[in-house]
C-alpha cells in the first residue's frame, strides 16, 4: 500500500495539504469526511479549517442518522463546530451507502469553467477510468438543506463528480483515497479543457474514444 495507511483523519489530512500544495484550492476552500467504519458515524472536518493544516484534531464525529455531533460509539462527545456543509455530507451518505469518503472543494479551474458556461470535457483515459461523468449542480445557496438535497438526488444514480455551480465540487469513493484521486483528475480535465477553450481550440479537443467507454460500462476489465 502507497497510500497514507491507518487513521481515516491521517488520510484525510492527506488529501487537504494535497490539494493546497497542488493549487486547487486556496485555505480553508473545502471540506471533508469520511465514513467511520462500523459506525454509523463520519469523520469531518471542523468549520473554517485551513486544508493543508488538518490534524486529528481537526475533524469532528458526527451521527449520519440524525446528524448530531455527539458521542459515537467509543467515540468522546466533540467539542468541535463541524463545517457548515455538514449537511451536504451527511445528505450524500445516506444516499450512497456505497460511498465511504466525501471531498468537498472549491477547484479553481473546475469553477472558472462553470462560470464560463463550459461543461469539464472527459479527454483521456484516467479521466474516463476515474470520473466516468461529470456533472452540474444548478447554483443553491451553501450550507442550505435545499443544496444538499438536491446534490444527494444527483448522486443517487452512481454519480461520483459533481460541480456545484458558482461553488465548488464533490467528488465520492469507496476510500479516501479514490475520492483522491477523483479530485486530481477532475481538476486535470477541468484544466486541459480550459487550455483547449483559450487556445480557441475547443471545438477540436477530441474526448476519450467511445470504444474505452463502452469497455468501462461494461463486464470487461479495464487497467489505467
Amino acid at each position: 500500500m502507497n497510500y497514507v495507511p491507518g487513521d481515516l483523519r491521517d488520510q484525510l489530512a492527506h488529501v487537504g495539504y494535497d490539494v493546497v500544495q497542488a493549487g486547487l484550492v486556496c485555505g480553508s476552500g473545502g471540506n471533508l469526511s469520511a465514513r467511520i467504519p462500523d459506525e454509523d458515524a463520519i469523520w469531518v472536518t471542523a468549520s473554517g479549517s485551513w486544508l493543508d493544516r488538518l490534524s486529528r484534531n481537526s475533524f469532528a464525529p458526527v451521527r449520519i442518522s440524525d446528524g448530531g455531533n455527539a458521542y459515537v460509539g467509543g467515540l468522546p462527545a466533540s467539542q468541535i463546530e463541524p463545517t457548515s456543509e455538514l449537511a451536504l455530507h451527511l445528505a450524500l451518505y445516506r444516499a450512497r451507502p456505497d460511498v465511504n469518503a466525501v471531498v468537498h472543494l472549491h477547484p479553481q479551474t473546475a469553477l472558472l469553467l462553470d462560470a464560463l458556461g463550459e461543461h469539464i470535457r472527459i479527454v483521456t483515459t484516467d479521466h474516463a477510468y476515474y470520473l466516468r461523468r461529470v456533472s452540474t449542480v444548478p447554483f443553491r445557496l451553501p450550507g442550505t438543506t435545499e443544496l444538499a438535497a438536491l446534490t444527494a438526488a444527483m448522486a443517487a444514480d452512481g454519480t461520483d463528480c459533481l460541480v456545484l455551480s458558482q461553488h465548488g465540487c464533490v467528488v465520492m469513493g469507496d476510500s479516501v483515497e479514490l475520492a483522491h484521486k477523483r479530485a486530481r483528475n477532475l481538476e486535470e480535465a477541468a484544466s486541459l479543457t480550459y487550455r483547449a477553450l483559450t487556445a480557441g481550440r475547443l471545438e477540436n479537443l477530441r474526448e476519450c474514444p467511445e470504444e474505452f467507454l463502452e469497455r468501462l460500462s461494461g463486464s470487461a476489465a479495464v487497467t489505467v
